[in-house]
């Protein structure tokens, strides 16, 4: 039966596609599903977008590890988008661009762009092979092929819908899957927690550890939430995905009120995730941590219902892994390749679209196989881009009161996100990420104030 809900909802992800294939007559309808997103649909994309395999996967394993502190890796995603809403949201909508490196090109030049657009795509791929590994682990639970197969069945399913529908294919994907993903948490947290015997079971099986300490507990110190926030925090704030998304909102209206609404859903959410690994601890305290929701569905949730739920689990994860999947190519062939690109042929621009889709797709899937567990991609991704991006991006907004230019972007972009990449990959130290961003900082103002 549970393979069965796994095989109908893959089926149902092709059949939108399909279905909105017929709506794909212009490069705006595959890029921002033609400005007319509601509040509803937005605000379901971008919760759908934002509980991936970080949040669901990734989470409960922090919460298996830390215990309800490690609801921080979401709540600061909540923080980012809030000051979005009451600061700039309005004011991105109201650009009318496909992307991000676009609006950087407003506020600054086309070298900005093209520096941004680099690193943009770089660190997605990060971001959609932390999904694609995370949609293997809960793939192995059902099925006996072994995890490369799976999270290539997985990623043909994903790249297929995103392909064919753009923009609206997911707006209506995300929706649904958001829906989806909520109730499976909903359902699954009383449940775990009776199979744990209750807070009383679960303290006893912690011992003299409290799982309930906050703001800090386990490995979480302010340290940890001080450089959560500006890693990962920063970069809902001015993120290529959430602003995807801004990009499809018919109204600046619909813009900030989709991210506000999306900001309050992730503070109780973050903490129903948090509270499954916490019970899957409780339960089974040998697994491995980023089995501990996978774990809580197959054993603690009845048979039939589990596959809701793991439905829940593996929309989580395609949700967000479309979403990068489009942005980086549709990043790719407006702000790389746009140039080359004759833009009166819409034909031949969604022709190049679906062809990147495909390659980056097929690019995230080889990094996945050969990468670890689901945090680790993930914050390798949030790293590199929020310590190039980040602050030239927000800061643009202000940039004649600041005295900024295209020439301090450029190197903030390149010095903050290349440090960062550089010593992540070949000489990891700690605070990596903190570091890189603080000179891409400095490079931002020192840079242009000294070429002004």
């Amino acid at each position: 039966m549970t393979k069965l809900i796994i095989g109908v909802y893959l089926f149902l992800m092709l059949i939108i596609g399909i279905k909105s294939l017929k709506r794909i007559k212009s490069i705006e309808a595959f890029f921002v599903a033609l400005r007319k997103g509601s509040t509803p649909f937005v605000t379901g994309s971008l919760v759908a977008t934002i509980i991936g395999g970080s949040s669901t996967i990734g989470m409960a394993g922090l919460g298996f590890k830390n215990g309800i502190s490690g609801a921080w890796w979401l709540l600061v995603g909540s923080i980012g988008l809030i000051i979005l809403a009451f600061s700039i949201a309005k004011k991105v909508q109201k650009e009318k661009v496909y992307t991000l490196p676009e609006l950087l090109e407003k506020q600054y030049d086309s070298k900005v762009k093209f520096a941004a657009s680099i690193i943009i795509v770089s660190a997605w791929m990060g971001i959609i092979a932390g999904q694609i590994i995370a949609a293997g682990k809960i793939l192995s639970l059902l099925f006996p092929a072994d995890a490369s197969t799976l999270m290539i069945t997985a990623t043909f399913v994903f790249i297929i819908y995103t392909m064919l529908g753009g923009q609206i294919s997911i707006l209506r994907t995300d929706t649904i899957q958001a829906i989806i993903l909520i109730f499976a948490i909903i359902i699954t947290v009383p449940l775990a927690i009776k199979a744990a015997g209750g807070i009383s079971g679960i303290q006893k099986a912690y011992g003299m550890i409290n799982p309930f300490s906050f703001p800090t507990g386990g490995k979480i110190n302010y340290s940890y939430i001080f450089t959560l926030l500006f890693l990962v925090g920063s970069s809902y704030l001015v993120g290529p995905d959430i602003y995807s998304r801004l990009f499809c909102a018919k109204d600046k209206k619909v813009a900030r009120n989709s991210i506000f609404f999306t900001a309050l859903l992730l503070i109780p959410i973050a903490f129903f995730i948090t509270i499954i690994g916490i019970t899957a601890k409780a339960i089974a305290p040998n697994i491995a941590a980023e089995q501990s929701f996978p774990m809580i569905v197959t054993k603690v949730i009845p048979t039939g219902l589990n596959g809701l739920v793991l439905v829940g689990l593996l929309s989580a994860v395609m949700s967000s892994a479309d979403t990068c999947l489009l942005t980086s190519s549709v990043i790719i062939t407006e702000d790389l390749l746009g140039c080359v690109i004759k833009k009166e042929n819409e034909k031949i621009t969604l022709f190049i679209s679906r062809l990147t889709i495909l390659i980056i797709g097929s690019i995230a899937l080889i990094i996945s196989l050969k990468m670890g567990g689901v945090i680790k991609t993930l914050l390798l991704g949030y790293t590199v881009y929020s310590a190039g991006l980040v602050a030239p991006a927000f800061l643009g907004f202000y940039k004649k009161r600041l005295r900024l230019n295209s020439s301090g972007a450029t190197a903030s972009i390149v010095g903050g996100g290349g440090l960062s990449l550089f010593l992540k990959l070949y000489h990891p130290i700690p605070l990596a990420g903190l570091i890189s961003m603080g000179v891409g900082i400095i490079l931002l103002f020192l840079i242009s104030w000294i070429k002004k």
